[in-house]
Order: C-alpha cells, then sequence, then structure tokens
C-alpha cells in the first residue's frame, strides 16, 4: 500500500471564531469535498517546512505561528494517508484559492455540516474541543 506524508493547516481567524478552508479540485483524490489547505511533504523536508511551503503555494499566506494540533494516519484502502496537522494563528497575506480552487472562511461550529474526506473528521474534533 502506498504511503503518504501530508501536512495541513487549520487557519483560524483573528477571533479564533472561523477557519479557512478549500475545496478539492474534481479530478483529485476525494475530489468535490472540502479540506484543510496543505500537501504532500517533500522527501527530506520537516513537516514544518512542508507547511510553510505548501501554504504559500496553495493560498498566497506565509506562516508567523503555528502549533501542531494533531497527527494521525487514515487508510483509504488504496493509499494510507500520515497527516501532520497545525493551528496556524498568525500569517501575513490574505489567504486565497492561488490554484484556482474554491475557498471560504466558515465558523467552527459549521464545520460538522460540510462534507470533508474520512480522515479530516479527528481533525474536526481536535478544532472543536
Amino acid at each position: 500500500m502506498k504511503k503518504i506524508e501530508v501536512v495541513a493547516a487549520a487557519i483560524l481567524s483573528e477571533c479564533g471564531q472561523r477557519v479557512f478552508i478549500a475545496k478539492r479540485n474534481a479530478n483529485a483524490h476525494q475530489g468535490g469535498l472540502w479540506e484543510f489547505p496543505g500537501g504532500k511533504k517533500e522527501a527530506g523536508e520537516s513537516a514544518v517546512v512542508a507547511l510553510c511551503r505548501e501554504l504559500e503555494e496553495e493560498i498566497a499566506i506565509k506562516v508567523v505561528v503555528s502549533q501542531s494540533l494533531i497527527k494521525l494516519s487514515h487508510d483509504y484502502g488504496d493509499k494510507l494517508v500520515e497527516l501532520d496537522v497545525y493551528k496556524v494563528t498568525e500569517f501575513t497575506g490574505e489567504p486565497r484559492g492561488a490554484e484556482g480552487q474554491e475557498t471560504c472562511w466558515v465558523p467552527l461550529s459549521e464545520l460538522k455540516n460540510l462534507e470533508f474526506p474520512a480522515a479530516n473528521q479527528e481533525i474536526i474534533q481536535a478544532l472543536l474541543q
């Protein structure tokens, strides 16, 4: 089974009551579902370096303050995804879909009403605690 190491970010608004999410492209694995921005770690890359690189590429922000939120693994049957998730509370730039993806800020309380990949359910639970 293919193992994929991924970093993701729960990017919180200044008041900490909203989180920035993106919709996966329709042709991607788990396409059409909402996700927390991030992406695959490159060989030899630390999680924090990968997080900063991915967020700059994907949503055009530079991370200033982040902290580990949760680490988890999820077996999708065809691949094992290892997620290293960070809470980003300070950044520069205005997050946007730099790769053309749909994005939005949503209240934390609304996360349970949106469709996310199965692996993201643990992330949502960690954010709501």
